[in-house]
Formats: C-alpha cells, structure tokens, sequence
C-alpha cells in the first residue's frame, strides 16, 4: 500500500505542469460499492501529445484496500500539418485474488488518430484505429477508440468520456446482475465511460460517470455502472 500510495503521489508531482486531474468516484453499480480513483494526464508539444492514467481500485479485504491498479500510457505523433497523427500505446496493471496479485494482460497498440477540435479547443474529438497484441491472449487484435472532450456555458459544464471496441478471446462468469452464469466464450468487447462534470471553479468539478460495458472483465453481455463524485483539476 505505501509503495502504490508513494507510486501515486510521484506520478502527480511529474505530471503538476501538464493538464492533470485527479478523481475520486463512488461506484453505485450493483455488488459495486466502493471506491475508485483516477489520476489522469494530459501533455500537448510540438510533437505531438502524450497521455496517460492509473485507475485504482479500493474493496480488497474488509478494510477496503487497493484490489487493482490498471494504467494506460499512450503517445501521439505529429510533425505535420494534417489531422492524422501516428499514435502508440501500452495497457497493464495487477489484479488482487486473495493475498496474492496477478497481472493483467500486457497489451501493445499502434495505429493511426484522427483529431478534430473547435477555435478555442472547448470542444475536441479524436478517432483511433489501431492495431492490438494482447500478451498470452490474441497476438493479431483490433481496437478502435473515441475519445471526446465538449465543454459547454463557459466551461461550467463538461461532458467527456471515451469509447472502446477491440478483439479479445474471454471467457465470462458472471452476467451484469453479478450472478454466475454457466462460462460462456466471448471474442469482442465494448466499453464506454462518458462523464458530466460541473465546473463551479477552474479547479474542482462535481459530477460523475456511467460506465457502459459488455463482455468486459469476466462480465458476459451488458453491466451499466453509475458512478459520482469528484474531479480535482491542478
């Protein structure tokens, strides 16, 4: 817990000059009341950007531990004048069962993005298609993401979020309601987090997200998961 917590806190001191948020939800989904936070980074240059998160999740044990951490760290490329930019990224984390920790699936991404934003950059878009190789899973995947950030009123209002569809060979135990089911096969998922924020300073939003998912992490078909809270804005 105190390597993670420090983990966290360097993270946040590296990323204090870019466009960095943390967030604190409370997951209403059912079978799902605990917390979960976000630390989260944004990084535009001359290059291009860079970005990256750590989810943590917090119901290991009765006194609510971290029981997984997942990241995801990602790099545009762009050099030139068009809306198309080179794009990689990189997908793990750890999963707690039990005392032990397993990991979760390396996964490799290269492929290309399409950006799109307004005059003032309130409202931006961003389409990606790229390539997916899931370490001892699927060496030949797919997966396509959007990725859109609107702000509304003079940025009182915010509604971001991203959506994911790629390949992925699963096998499922439980149904949406968290009751086990017969192991059933899944080759595709989906999932999707949009999020409504108000903003009532520059730094602190109020607001929360619905997560939107279907064959993901051992769940077959659909789980819809409200979530609320808060998101610091440094």
């Amino acid at each position: 817990m105190r390597k993670i917590t420090f983990a966290l806190c360097l993270l946040v001191a590296l990323a204090a000059k870019a466009q960095t948020n943390l967030q604190v939800l409370y997951d209403l989904g059912k079978g799902r009341d605990y917390l979960t936070t976000t630390v989260e980074m944004f990084k535009p240059d001359k290059w291009g950007s860079s970005y990256l998160f750590v989810d943590m999740y917090y119901n290991g044990g009765s006194d609510h531990h971290p029981s997984l951490a997942y990241t995801e760290i990602s790099r545009c490329l762009k050099f030139w004048n068009a809306p198309f930019s080179a794009h990689i990224e990189y997908n793990g984390g750890l999963l707690s069962v039990g005392s032990s920790y397993l990991p979760i699936n390396n996964a490799y991404l290269a492929g290309v993005e399409y950006g799109w934003h307004d005059k003032t950059f309130a409202k931006t878009l961003s389409l990606q298609l790229l390539y997916k190789t899931i370490e001892g899973k699927n060496t030949n995947s797919f997966q396509i993401t959007g990725v859109w950030n609107l702000n509304y009123f003079n940025k009182k209002l915010t509604v971001s979020g991203f959506a994911d569809f790629w390949r992925e060979d699963n096998l499922n135990f439980t149904n949406g309601n968290n009751e086990a089911i017969t192991p059933t096969n899944t080759k595709f998922v989906f999932i999707s987090e949009p999020q409504f924020w108000y903003n009532p300073t520059s730094h602190l939003s109020l607001g929360g997200e619905v997560q939107v998912a279907s064959n993901f992490s051992t769940v077959n078909g659909l789980k819809i998961s409200p979530k609320i809270g808060a998101k610091w804005n440094f």
